[in-house]
């Protein structure tokens, strides 16, 4: 396979809150290749969103302490890079569309001040060739009437095409890299397909990679190669977004999966995971997930959980000691099946 446009190895970020520093990303590795589309998924507060506001570098510090680890952009650790060299990256070659395009988008500038901005920025393309090469971006997005919406103010258009503002900004510089935020939250049904469809599209004729963060699996389902699940700021499974879904292995994944809607189901039949994610300034002991888990074990209450390597090619990992190859673990699967 060819070398992976992005390798991020131990990414760790945290805050400092009330006098101490509070991880929220956890030892976080991924590896993105060309055309691929990854997907994070977990519940709120799991650290998907922190993973790719550190990725961007677009913290603010002080609260958050400079993340640790490697984040190797074409051969260059972005982490190590300055302030004026990141800027460069960011947007340009790495592209981020965020959850709320309300309020992503200044309010007290036009559609095509905005817009204008990252063509001069980035592209350094000025006067009539910037109003056109941003014309083009809206018109690449489906947007109607281009020079309309060019003179409009965010208010003035619906959710929907506010969130194509933000990935025609986002794609203008055709970027290598786009991150995605949950870019169907608070959009109607319609308008998600027509989203997802536009990203599909774009990402196959641009042939960028896609880091997908959500935590709808009908969307993981439609448009991830991988699947990375998340619980407090780790990542607790990985592997073939068709593995996962036929082979959910983590007690937390087969959770996310039990408690979607099911139409097959009468209504009342969800079956929530009984608690809360847990507050990173007191994380559980052993294995975060275990105050929560039916089949928690002695040993997943203290020390570090190693990560297994599952099915046939070994290309299914997870963080959980039921697949240690104990007795014990091997009863508790047994009880699970």
């Amino acid at each position: 396979m060819n070398e992976p446009i992005l390798q991020v190895k131990d990414l760790c970020t945290s805050l400092q809150l009330e006098g101490r520093a509070v991880t929220l990303v956890d030892h976080f590795s991924l590896n993105l290749y060309r055309g691929q589309t990854v997907a994070l998924v977990g519940e709120s507060g799991c650290g998907k969103t922190m993973t790719a506001l550190s990725l961007m570098r677009i913290l603010p510090q002080p609260a958050a302490l400079p993340s640790t680890g490697k984040v190797i952009f074409k051969g260059k650790n972005l982490l190590d890079l300055s302030e004026k060299e990141m800027r460069q990256i960011r947007g340009s070659r790495i592209a981020m569309i965020f959850q709320d395009p309300a309020s992503a988008l200044n309010p007290v500038y036009t559609i095509g001040n905005q817009l204008m901005e990252v063509a001069e920025l980035h592209l350094q393309l000025y006067g009539e060739e910037a109003i056109e090469c941003c014309l083009k971006a809206l018109q690449e997005v489906g947007i109607p009437a281009p020079l309309e919406r060019f003179n409009d103010y965010p208010h003035q258009i619906s959710g929907g095409m506010r969130q194509r503002v933000m990935i025609a900004m986002a794609l203008m510089c055709e970027p290598d890299i786009l991150i995605a935020d949950e870019p169907t939250t608070a959009l109607d049904v319609t308008i998600q397909a027509q989203v997802l469809d536009l990203i599909r599209e774009l990402q196959e004729r641009k042939g960028m990679a896609v880091l997908l963060i959500t935590h709808d699996m009908g969307v993981v389902a439609e448009m991830a190669n991988e699947v990375i699940v998340m619980y407090a700021a780790q990542a607790i499974e990985r592997g073939e977004a068709v593995e996962i879904f036929d082979h959910k292995a983590h007690p937390y994944t087969q959770g996310l999966f039990a408690s979607r809607p099911d139409l097959k189901v009468p209504k009342g039949s969800l079956h929530p995971i009984k608690g809360s994610v847990p507050s990173m300034t007191h994380p559980p002991k052993g294995c975060r997930f275990h105050p929560r888990c039916p089949y928690v074990m002695e040993r997943c209450r203290h020390g570090e959980t190693p990560i297994f390597s599952i099915g046939k090619e070994n290309d299914h990992e997870v963080k959980c000691w039921l697949y240690d190859g104990s007795e014990e673990s091997a009863l508790k699967l047994a009880m699970r099946n």
